[in-house]
């Protein structure tokens, strides 16, 4: 039976790539039955009735999912922070950095809007918070879609991989996957006075051809939660802590009250920036003070 992966799903419709056929597929109804949705990024086995049209009849093994945005199989995440307009926030990059880490995904943090910084000490901030996430680890790009800087240096990152673009409403995703691929013209939005914050002008899911790879501009969303992580999987999901944890005295160690601590010591001597640590403390008091799952 032929097999291929679904690149968008709209209105009950899966459209799946085979090669380079797109066949128009619906699920079989034992997927309602059975609870299974099929997400795009999903590698499917189908039947097709034509060359255009066809069944959905199995859905293969995922190695990942992501919830929202609802798109499963993805390599990397270019997570676009926009340095102004809206701020540039750690704590909500935070965030979005511990989901992409839970779901072992490869993070690449996009610091967009860079020509719109309107003076020198907030350059020097932005560059400083650059440095800190570099290193952790963290591949930093900083772009502008005006001048075209930095968009040289995301194009080969996209090669042979399935790669979701997301952050905050109005950091400009759309205007950076424009400036990529000129021949999508998606729509972009600017962002109102009064809130602070861009308009949803992205409707659905879809991977879009980019080069040798192939990418998904998502939603934008201001808020997540961790319903899926465990208080003890929080250290996991912070790189520069999961490397220091070995060293601590205690074994499951949650970097809280703990006596010799490698994490404390390390936030204490400044190789973990404070703020870093803190997002850490509240993430995994959310994590606890969540309502128990049955």
């Amino acid at each position: 039976m032929p097999q291929g992966k679904i690149i968008k799903a709209l209105s009950g419709f899966y459209y799946v790539l085979d090669n380079s056929e797109l066949i128009q597929c619906r699920g079989r109804g034992v997927f309602r039955k059975n609870k299974v949705t099929p997400l795009v990024g999903d590698e499917v086995i189908y039947q097709a009735e034509n060359h255009k049209e066809g069944y959905i009849l199995d859905v293969l093994e995922r190695k990942n999912e992501l919830v929202r945005p609802p798109i499963s199989n993805v390599d990397q995440a270019i997570l676009v922070f926009s340095a102004v307009e809206p701020a540039f926030s750690t704590l909500l990059l935070d965030r979005f950095l511990v989901l992409i880490e839970a779901n072992d995904i490869k993070p690449v943090i996009c610091i967009s809007k860079m020509d719109l910084i309107p003076n020198d000490a907030l350059r020097l901030e932005i560059l400083q918070f650059a440095r800190d996430y570099e290193t952790m680890g963290y591949e930093v790009l900083l772009t502008s879609t005006a001048t075209k800087n930095g968009i040289e240096s995301l194009t080969p990152l996209l090669d042979n991989k399935i790669s979701v673009f997301a952050g905050q409403s109005g950091v400009g995703k759309s205007s950076l996957l424009n400036a990529l691929m000129p021949e999508l013209e998606l729509k972009t939005s600017v962002i109102s006075s009064h809130l602070g914050r861009g308009k949803h002008t992205t409707r659905h899911v879809e991977l879009i051809p980019a080069g040798d790879g192939l990418v998904a501009d998502t939603p934008g969303f201001s808020s997540l939660d961790f319903t899926e992580i465990e208080a003890e999987e929080l250290t996991y999901c912070f790189p520069e802590m999961k490397e220091l944890s070995q060293d601590c005295k205690f074994r499951g160690c949650t970097h809280v009250s703990e006596p010799k601590c490698a994490v404390k010591d390390a936030v204490q001597k400044g190789s973990i920036p404070k703020y870093r640590y803190e997002h850490y403390l509240s993430f995994l008091a959310e994590i606890k003070d969540r309502k128990p799952r049955y």
